[in-house]
């Protein structure tokens, strides 16, 4: 169980610098919190990523620890506790920031708002059975032919 957390971990730090490179940065859609002026926005988006990089510093030493001390997964669970990771963390964002709270939306004045909003949780929501599947192939055992 230990070798899942680095990949899990890794994959919420990828999938928040992701959120923020292409949605805050790139195509400049929302920030995280987008009640306030263009400072405020441009402040929490850089805590965002400093919470982030800090995710993926502690997910290296994760694995990292896992690869020196002979631990190995298989590709399965490495990708399958990612995704997990990644869907996880978009789901419980999405949830929390774009339907609870309202801080942002993914493309908040859009009239479609609701839609990219609802996309944005089905594309965590497949993460996560992807992840799932991939996580319990690799935890089985290995059958002899």
């Amino acid at each position: 169980m230990k070798s899942f957390w680095g990949p899990f971990l890794f994959g919420i730090g990828i999938i928040g610098m992701l959120d923020g490179i292409i949605l805050h940065q790139l195509l400049q859609w929302h920030s995280i919190y987008m009640h306030t002026n263009r400072e405020g926005q441009i402040f929490s988006d850089g805590l965002f990523h400093l919470f982030v990089t800090v995710v993926i510093l502690i997910a290296g030493v994760l694995m990292w620890q896992d690869n020196t001390s002979g631990r190995k997964g298989s590709l399965y669970t490495f990708w399958g506790s990612f995704l997990l990771g990644a869907g996880g963390f978009n789901l419980v964002e999405g949830i929390v920031n774009h339907h609870l709270l309202r801080i942002h939306h993914v493309r908040p004045y859009s009239p479609y708002s609701v839609i990219y909003d609802l996309s944005f949780d089905g594309i965590a929501i497949l993460m996560l059975g992807i992840g799932w599947f991939l996580y319990k192939k690799g935890k089985r055992p290995a059958q002899s032919s």
